[in-house]
């Protein structure tokens, strides 16, 4: 029986190890440097009353090289495409795809016709029925500036011949924010009404990066629900006209595409009635057109010889969840913090992230900052940890009283049940009293686990050494001889990348084992504990380098707790022994 148990928990640890690099998060962000844009089809927006209005960029463009206004702000460069009035490249100044140097600076929005097209557009569509000429992908607009920076916005004019002039005034913030008015001026004669839309399309299928952790894909906050949305479930539900997959009505909110650090969102007056638009325009297969964004409810009614216009925000961006949060309180956006993914227990991973960022500032050292949290952590629960230490000292006396009753009774399970129900009953011993400390700080951890992944303050954070990106994996490893041998063993199996921090953390994990008393004097339990530090120092292998850091130092402190409270235990029990000592026989 010891046998069967220990060739299960074997094929369970087997199972485990084969199946952590298909669920684990991989870093796979490519690079796409700007490109002249060529046209492709795109969802068509939806109108208030379902019409499906016609596709922007469905004509063939001209040969020439589309003219373009430039855009260089405080922490964002790139240009906006004058044909079609498309913000469609955007590379982020401040962020590197790698900590190599010289590495590209990390690209946000990319034109169609390149290999990951990712843009934004803002535009009108008719009403069901409507005659006025609107500007379409085709559209050439004429700007009054030729850069677009923090001081000097841009606008947009394009005269449509039928006594209609369409303006697009852009500005930018010093971050990642543009602030889109569209207006529109009525020369005519008629009163006209037309439907502002906006949107962000994204013209391939990402390969996405954070696994079940963390969500890549459409997203948006609609009247405060959050709905995370997945490419596969926008590709099943588009269906024609218009291949939508569904629109929700509500009031303000946003909507976009979202990946693991980065954001590309549409936000409109927070106080219009709008309809979030999902769509997907299928090119075979997977291959397609994503499209998430927004189309006004009421038609903007602009009067003969008046004007009118609407203002909406766009977001392309890094997800710092400070700036976040800012853009959430300046601009009213519901619940904007939560386009970063901190999941179902966003109650406890979004505090205990604050305090990771604080400690961030204070420390100067992302990687400083997770040790001094988890003595923040070490501290809170001293209590449990004592009572918990307690509890496995009392365990350890009982070994060989334990081990005794095992042999007496092996041939009769029942028996050996009552009668180390009855020892621990007479001892005074609870053996579950030692685990509740542990569960009680399992959400902790999880949520600390859960930061480390989702936060992009840790993305190509340096330690101390060789660690240069606390969120990679170590980039040493044993199966080189640390360098020495020119080849990379992880062609053959992930599992032969096997770094420094993997291999301390499986040592401290083996001398903590060896501290703590057996969990069980059943042979194959001991035998499966003892394989516990290998397969853990292989799992962590490849988790990121912040990950296995902070386990290494909570390892440590656990083991210095632990000698601190044995030996308090110690001195008590002497002390006690010593005083019973001097009692007169009588007394004692």
């Amino acid at each position: 029986m010891d046998i069967k148990r220990f060739m299960v928990a074997t094929a369970l640890s087997a199972v485990v190890l084969v199946g952590f690099e298909y669920f684990l998060p991989q870093q796979n962000h490519k690079t796409v440097e700007p490109q002249a844009p060529a046209q492709q089809s795109a969802p068509a927006p939806v109108a208030a009353d379902g019409a499906a209005t016609p596709a922007a960029g469905q004509a063939a463009q001209p040969d020439a090289p589309d003219p373009r206004v430039t855009i260089d702000a405080g922490r964002v460069a790139g240009s906006l495409d004058l044909r079609g009035a498309r913000l469609d490249d955007l590379v982020l100044k401040n962020y590197h795809e790698t900590v190599k140097d010289g590495s590209p600076l990390v690209r946000v929005l990319a034109p169609r016709g390149g290999e990951q097209p990712n843009l934004v557009e803002v535009g009108w569509t008719n009403i069901s029925g409507g005659q006025v000429r609107v500007p379409d992908a085709n559209t050439v607009w004429t700007a009054d500036h030729d850069r677009l920076t923090e001081a000097q916005p841009v606008t947009l004019s394009w005269d449509n011949g039928q006594g209609q002039v369409f303006q697009i005034a852009i500005a930018i913030d010093p971050n990642y924010m543009f602030t889109v008015t569209q207006k529109v001026v009525n020369h005519g004669g008629d009163g006209v009404s037309l439907y502002p839309f906006s949107r962000v399309e994204r013209g391939y299928t990402p390969v996405e990066t954070g696994g079940y952790l963390v969500h890549e894909g459409p997203i948006s906050v609609i009247d405060h629900r959050l709905d995370e949305s997945s490419y596969k479930s926008l590709r099943k539900a588009a269906v024609p006209p218009g291949n939508i997959a569904w629109s929700k009505p509500g009031q303000g909110g946003w909507a976009g595409i979202t990946d693991k650090y980065w954001l590309s969102a549409v936000i409109p007056q927070q106080d219009s009635d709008v309809a979030a638009n999902y769509a997907f325009l299928s090119q075979g297969g997977d291959k397609g057109i994503y499209d998430v964004g927004f189309t006004a409810r009421a038609p903007l009614v602009v009067a003969a010889g008046g004007e009118a216009c609407t203002e909406s925000h766009v977001f392309a961006g890094a997800k710092e969840v400070p700036l976040l949060e800012k853009y959430e309180s300046s601009l009213h956006i519901p619940d904007f913090w939560k386009a970063v993914d901190f999941g179902w227990f966003a109650f406890l991973t979004r505090p205990i992230f604050t305090v990771l960022d604080w400690l961030n500032t204070m420390l100067g050292n992302f990687g400083l900052a997770l040790m001094a949290f988890t003595l923040l952590v070490k501290a809170l629960f001293f209590p449990l940890a004592t009572k918990q230490f307690h509890s496995m000292g009392k365990m350890r006396q009982l070994q060989p009283k334990i081990k005794a009753l095992r042999e007496r009774y092996k041939d009769d399970q029942m028996a050996l049940n009552q009668q180390m129900i009855g020892l621990y009953k007479q001892e005074g011993v609870n053996p579950a009293s030692g685990c509740l400390p542990m569960l009680l700080q399992i959400p902790v951890f999880w949520c600390l686990y859960k930061d480390l992944y989702v936060t992009i303050e840790m993305r190509h954070a340096p330690f101390f050494g060789w660690i240069h990106d606390l969120s990679a994996f170590d980039p040493t490893n044993l199966f080189t001889l640390f360098g020495l041998i020119p080849w990379d063993p992880s062609v053959i199996s992930p599992m032969l990348q096997l770094g420094l921090w993997p291999m301390a953390f499986g040592l401290t994990m083996f001398i903590q084992q060896k501290l703590n008393p057996a969990p069980s004097v059943d042979p194959a339990q001991q035998k499966m504990f003892q394989f516990m530090p290998i397969i853990f120092t292989f799992f962590m292998a490849r988790q990121p380098a912040g990950l296995v850091i902070y386990y290494c130092w909570n390892n440590l402190l656990t083991m210095l707790q632990q000698t601190v409270i044995q030996r308090r235990m110690n001195t008590k029990a002497a002390a006690a022994a010593t005083g019973q000592a001097k009692l007169p026989a009588g007394k004692k």
